[in-house]
């Protein structure tokens, strides 16, 4: 005689079966984009991409400057002329001027690692290694200012535009989804770019989406996950075992990986002693590889990176990461580090500053480092930032914006430009779309991550996939690059 099932029984069956379908369909999806990867066939080689994420809002219209006369005089007008009470732009006197054809700009004075990059000169002699890419934000389709003001002002509300304008939260979560519609997502364009490529180019049981800088959505797949480290290496139940403390993290680690050890009746109880059982062995497996590298990088490469610089900490870890990608069975890596501070409504001029020179240092030393391993050109680096921000100071600082300034850098870029199209930086004028000169963007995030993705072996078929917007700006079919900052 079968049992009555009652609505907690039902209820409870029901979740069981939805938890095994949605793990079926997530394995149909993974084997479809897997397979079509492999169908176009994969090379043997290696990219890794890195996502500098300079959270809380970059000023960046003090990063890369007009230094064309009258162009720097239009900037100096509207952010406040140097020397001047609340004034915000920079002495052009003391700006480092780009190389041509970049040549009507200069870069903050804190810059210097930078200009060397761009210009091909200094450590970087014959070597440009660094472009931007002027005016990017979040975008679902082309607009106008003339739209927009139209929407903002309570018109054309059906006009498809990006969901909580100049809040942090949303614009960090937009930038990392590209999604700016606002939909729930679970997933960023990173962590989809996993579910179309890790099990057709990597082998082993490291995640390629790692994440130095904590948890992040960048990263997160339908079907894949990131794989957050620190500097120092793993993440595991183990540290100094040195001393009678020491001797203690011992006992509680090994009783702790005993009880791991275990099964389960609990359905719950078993599914996170197992999960957690294989973090801990991934875990321990690269610590065991990342401690290898400390021989592979050699006193030259580490001397490189000044010990009092996180930043520069952080991106050794990474050159560490690509340097044992072998070992990790990885031919594709993802990479997220973030430094954030930069929401400076109040100070600007000084703290950003500071900020640009620890930047500037840390990048430098990491770009040598992959030069002298030979790695630069496995390598596309790039900076991200939730909005730039407005021109108009507040009085001693900016406050949220849109259109930013970024950079890409590495071997594989065209280095010593800019791509897209630097605004016109008049207060109320053509990209102003008002409250202090906020820059409507002229190139989409969309453009921007698509580029990069193609030089990662992302496949035309894929992209709407990984970027559900694409198609508003850019054909994935196309044989014309989104943005052209990658090498042919």
């Amino acid at each position: 005689m079968s049992k009555p099932i009652n609505r907690r029984t039902f209820l409870r069956q029901l979740n069981c079966a939805a938890i095994g379908s949605s793990a079926i369909l997530n394995t149909l999806l993974n084997l479809r984009l897997a397979n079509t990867v492999a169908a176009q066939g994969t090379p043997l080689d290696n990219k890794a991409l890195v996502c500098i994420f300079l959270s809380g809002g970059c000023d960046s219209f003090n990063v890369l400057v007009p230094y064309e006369t009258s162009r720097y005089n239009t900037y100096a007008l509207s952010r406040g002329l140097y020397g001047s009470d609340g004034g915000l732009a920079l002495d052009r006197n003391a700006l480092l001027p780009l190389a041509a054809p970049a040549n009507e700009f200069a870069l903050h004075p804190s810059c210097v690692n930078l200009q060397q990059m761009a210009n091909g000169t200094g450590n970087f002699s014959g070597k440009q290694r660094l472009a931007f890419v002027s005016n990017v934000g979040t975008l679902i389709q082309p607009i106008t200012k003339a739209q927009f003001n139209s929407w903002e002002n309570g018109n054309n509300l059906a006009l498809p535009v990006p969901k909580a304008l100049f809040s942090h939260s949303d614009q960090i979560e937009q930038w990392q989804t590209a999604v700016p519609q606002g939909q729930a997502q679970l997933s960023g364009w990173a962590g989809r770019c996993a579910d179309v490529l890790h099990s057709s180019y990597n082998t082993g049981a490291t995640s390629m989406s790692i994440s130095l800088g904590g948890n992040n959505v960048f990263q997160v797949g339908n079907t894949t996950q990131q794989f957050v480290v620190t500097p120092s290496g793993a993440l595991s139940f183990d540290g100094d075992t040195g001393g009678a403390a020491g001797n203690s993290l011992l006992l509680k680690n090994t009783g702790l990986r005993n009880t791991l050890d275990q099964h389960y009746t609990n359905l719950l109880a078993e599914s996170f002693s197992q999960i957690t059982k294989q973090s801990d062995s991934a875990q321990l497996l690269f610590q065991a590889q990342f401690d290898s590298a400390n021989a592979a990088l050699g006193a030259s490469v580490d001397a490189l990176f000044p010990a009092n610089n996180y930043l520069a900490t952080t991106l050794k870890a990474v050159v560490k990461t690509i340097k044992i990608r072998s070992q990790l069975g990885l031919r594709r890596q993802t990479f997220f580090i973030n430094y954030g501070g930069w929401d400076h409504h109040g100070e600007l001029l000084n703290t950003e500053a500071g900020m640009l020179a620890t930047l500037d240092t840390a990048i430098g030393a990491y770009q040598r480092a992959l030069e002298m391993l030979g790695l630069t050109n496995d390598v596309l680096s790039f900076s991200a930032s939730d909005f730039s921000r407005t021109l108009r100071s507040n009085g001693r600082g900016t406050d949220h914006a849109w259109g930013a300034n970024a950079m890409v850098f590495g071997g594989p870029i065209d280095g010593g430009k800019i791509f897209g199209n630097y605004p016109d930086l008049a207060l109320d004028g053509p990209d102003d779309v008002g409250r202090g000169g906020r820059m409507m963007p002229s190139t989409s995030v969309d453009l921007y991550f698509a580029e990069m993705l193609r030089w990662f072996g992302v496949p035309s078929g894929n992209m709407n996939y990984i970027l559900p917007n694409i198609a508003n700006f850019w054909d994935p079919n196309s044989a014309t690059a989104p943005l052209g900052f990658v090498k042919p």
